[in-house]
């Protein structure tokens, strides 16, 4: 761990797996040679947690989720480690800047957003906390896509993360496994009489495990997330080949590898719809296969398998592993059935993150059936005995029987992924307290009403580690120099920042540091968009997915109505204010694609217009990410969280910004009302309509054209975006965003558009009182333990996983190597 040691593997790794010298070496050879020697670091560490769980077969959380947005990993890898200044300095006496290394690393987008986001900081706090738990998901070969803006609008570019290699994975295909798809099934009667079904698969893909250590912070535990690859069981048919079908020889290569071929196929096609259900079930399968081998090595029975995996489903992307799990158990193992689903439903736990009826996911049972035949049948019988539950409870409630339905039976035959999952949990639960409460009033209440001891609140957490500690250096050694260093472990220790609040001197550098970290923001800004920003203004930031219930049109709407009150009073006076969004737009989405078109429109104006002084500029920052997050959160003032309220699930963004001493706008959604809670009503911009007035407004027929007709301000702002102002001209360009904005306004964006405006008024006038400004940043940043992702997960421990901690002693390297035991070996 010294400064010469790493000096020494970064030259032998440059020499040896980069098979370069300086002169001809590059910055990624520079990297990949750190990164090798970094992760020759964690090996011990890694193989040492396998041998400590494999030795005890302790109890693991298996962690499935289709998204695992992790982002560069040697800058927390080092942190981790604990030598990050180690490696700063060997790299330094050898001409080498670490940052200049740290910027060569092509972030894996494994995600879209805060889904894979909450799994990437899940896996880092339960190795920080020593909980044994390998994450489970699917290695894209092309992740989420690189977002250009050309001409102001949203440009998809192929995501290479892979182009140079990874030095972070080791692949282990000698546990790779068969997934099976199509085909039939047929029914038969095995040696000791008993009914079987077997199914009979048109074709089989091989899924290969690639495993990156997942390191906690100063511990010896290093747990594993297995990312499975697509692969053809025969890569050559030489027979084809032979014959001249040179397309044909490879062809069986080419479409098994589709299927991890892309993040989020675009699935408005059939076709889109069939890979992305291939996807689910290929990771799934090769998911618990594995954990089936594991617990053969540790010599556990499989019924027993529950007591050795917690498996929790993030989302219902997962979900066909209640069938799965069941077909493995009845048909693999010859289980009964009975047995096999208690099993089943003591394994898994639900997760659900969405109250959008869109997003809660449903097949065609033709789809289906053609991809997966005997997968349904078998949830055809769990929903034949689920539904007698039912009519026992229910008695005479045939309305219910079919709301409930795994089956929805109204239309066209759809499979309903969530009501598999919790059908098939044992557990079920929210990601704020909201959005539990409105699961069990909303969208799952008949299930509540049915077992009420399933459903619990698991508010979502971030981890600090990466969010303070190597997104804000100065930030992060500034509290650690007033309060120690526990913070890092324990985020409600941030409480011990309050009593300075008062310390004139203690502001005055929180106030530099904000300052810096604005500065350097403003040159990235300057060098991606041309924009010039003065760190002296409000930073004003809306960074994530681009999406109606988001409301960056709220957001983008105020601004224009800042600046048609500029241009119409020239005295008018206001804080100067950088208005910054960012975000991905998804590709098939036109209304949100539109929306980006209107923020670069608006800017295009505003920013070469001399007449607002430069008090107000509005950037899109292209291409949002884990890396530009890391940038992005530490300089902001004020964070906007406007989502329409009972739209959010819970939000990870607003935990960011408020650590790092930002303030929060925003309405009663999601996690919002809880950061309000923690900070105090006085330390939060609160605006807008709460999740029942929403409710209420809607069952009473909204009309967004009387408020666009009862409101000038407003209407002002709509006509100018209409009349083509800001499209030179052009009234047609953003005619489909103001036609569902008057005529529907699904996300009630007008109806909270005058309480939002007031707000951001306030917001101007608190910021002029400097001091009160910098108490209430403080005050957010010491408020956010409960925000920590270490929090949430202590919690699914205790009350779903029941998962425990095992200390890892670290084992030399020569008894690994001997396979010796433990004994007098432990470093």
């Amino acid at each position: 761990m010294t400064k010469d040691a790493l000096k020494h593997a970064f030259l032998d790794n440059l020499f040896y797996m980069q098979g370069k010298f300086p002169a001809l070496a590059t910055g990624n050879d520079y990297y990949m040679a750190l990164a090798f020697a970094v992760r020759d670091r964690m090996l011990q560490r890694w193989i040492s947690t396998a041998s400590t769980y494999t030795t005890q077969g302790s109890r693991t959380v298996a962690y499935m989720s289709a998204e695992f947005l992790m982002g560069p990993h040697l800058g927390n890898n080092l942190i981790n480690l604990g030598i990050e200044e180690s490696a700063r300095q060997a790299v330094g006496e050898l001409g080498l800047e670490l940052d200049d290394l740290l910027r060569q690393e092509d972030e894996p987008g494994l995600g879209n957003g805060g889904l894979g986001r909450l799994a990437a900081c899940f896996i880092d706090s339960l190795a920080t906390l020593q909980v044994p738990c390998v994450g489970y998901g699917i290695r894209y070969e092309y992740g989420i896509f690189q977002q250009e803006i050309i001409d102001g609008w949203q440009v998809e570019k192929t995501d290479k993360w892979l182009r140079y290699g990874n030095p972070w994975e080791i692949v282990r295909p000698e546990w790779a496994v068969d997934v099976k798809f199509g085909g039939y099934t047929e029914p038969y009667i095995d040696s000791q009489g008993r009914h079987r079904v077997r199914w009979v698969p048109a074709r089989v893909v091989v899924g290969v495990p690639y495993d990156t250590p997942i390191l906690g912070y100063k511990v010896n535990t290093a747990n594993t997330l297995r990312l499975w690859r697509a692969e053809a069981t025969e890569s050559f048919d030489f027979s084809t080949f032979n014959r001249g079908d040179y397309w044909g020889a490879v062809n069986q290569k080419v479409t098994s590898e589709n299927i991890t071929k892309v993040l989020y196929p675009n699935d408005d096609q059939v076709r889109g719809k069939e890979l992305r259900l291939e996807q689910q079930y290929f990771f799934v399968c090769a998911s618990l296969q594995d954990m089936l081998r594991i617990i053969r090595v540790q010599k556990i029975p499989p019924e027993r398998f529950h007591e050795k995996f917690a498996v929790q489903l993030n989302d219902t992307h997962p979900s066909i592993a209640v069938a799965e799990l069941m077909r493995l158990l009845v048909d693999e193992l010859t289980l009964d059935w009975d047995r096999a689903w208690e099993i089943t439903r003591r394994t898994f736990a639900y997760t659900n993150h969405t109250l959008l009826p869109e997003a809660l996911e449903r097949w065609p049972v033709g789809l289906f059936g053609r991809l997966l035949p005997r997968h349904l049948e078998i949830i055809y019988e769990i929903n034949a005995r689920f539904l007698d539950e039912v009519r026992i409870a229910f008695f005479g409630d045939e309305q219910r029987l079919a709301r409930m339905s795994l089956i929805d039976e109204s239309g066209e035959r759809y499979v309903r992924m969530a009501h598999l999952a919790t059908v098939g949990s044992h557990a079920v639960n929210g990601v704020a307290g909201l959005h539990s409460e409105l699961l069990k009033s909303d969208v799952l209440r008949d299930f509540y009403e049915l077992w009420p001891e399933k459903f619990s609140n698991k508010t979502n957490g971030v981890t600090p580690r990466r969010w303070m500690v190597l997104a804000n250096p100065p930030l992060a050694s500034f509290i650690t120099h007033a309060i120690g260093d526990a913070w890092i472990r324990d985020l409600y220790e941030l409480r011990r920042l309050e009593p300075l609040l008062e310390d004139a001197a203690f502001r005055a550098e929180w106030r530099v540091i904000k300052r810096s970290s604005k500065s350097a923001l403003a040159a990235i800004i300057r060098d991606r968009t041309g924009v010039l920003v003065s760190p002296d203004a409000i930073f004003d930031i809306q960074v994530k997915r681009i999406h109606e219930y988001k409301r960056q049109h709220l957001n983008i709407l105020h601004v224009i109505d800042l600046y048609q009150r500029l241009k119409t009073d020239p005295s008018l006076q206001i804080q100067p204010r950088v208005f910054i969004f960012g975000g991905k737009a998804a590709p098939g989405y036109h209304l949100a694609k539109l929306m980006i078109r209107l923020i670069t429109a608006v800017g295009d104006i505003i920013n070469r217009d001399p007449g607002v002084r430069d008090l107000i500029k509005v950037v899109f920052l292209p291409n949002f990410n884990v890396t530009n997050g890391q940038r992005i959160y530490p300089a902001a003032d004020l964070s906007e969280q406007i989502s329409t309220a009972g739209k959010e699930a819970s939000g990870t963004g607003n935990m960011k910004f408020q650590m790092n001493g930002a303030l929060t706008i925003g309405t009663m959604d999601g996690a919002n009302i809880e950061i309000r809670e923690e900070v105090g009503a006085d330390n939060f911009f609160l605006f807008g309509m709460s999740a029942e007035q929403v409710q209420a407004l809607r069952e009473s027929g909204y009309r967004p054209m009387d408020l666009y007709q009862s409101q000038p301000e407003l209407r002002v702002v709509i006509d100018l975006v209409r009349d083509g102002f800001f499209s030179r001209g052009n009234s047609e360009m953003f005619r489909d965003l103001l036609g569902n904005l008057l005529y529907h306004d699904p996300y009630m964006v007008l109806a909270d558009y005058q309480s939002y405006a007031a707000c951001q008024q306030r917001v101007d006038e608190t910021y002029r009182d400097t001091e009160r400004w910098t108490r209430m940043s403080i005050l957010n940043t010491a408020r956010s333990g409960k925000f920590s992702s270490d929090r949430t997960i202590r919690e699914y421990c205790e009350d779903i996983w029941q998962a425990h901690t095992v200390p890892v002693p670290l084992i030399r390297q020569s008894a690994l190597q001997l396979g010796l035991g433990h004994e007098n070996k432990v470093a």
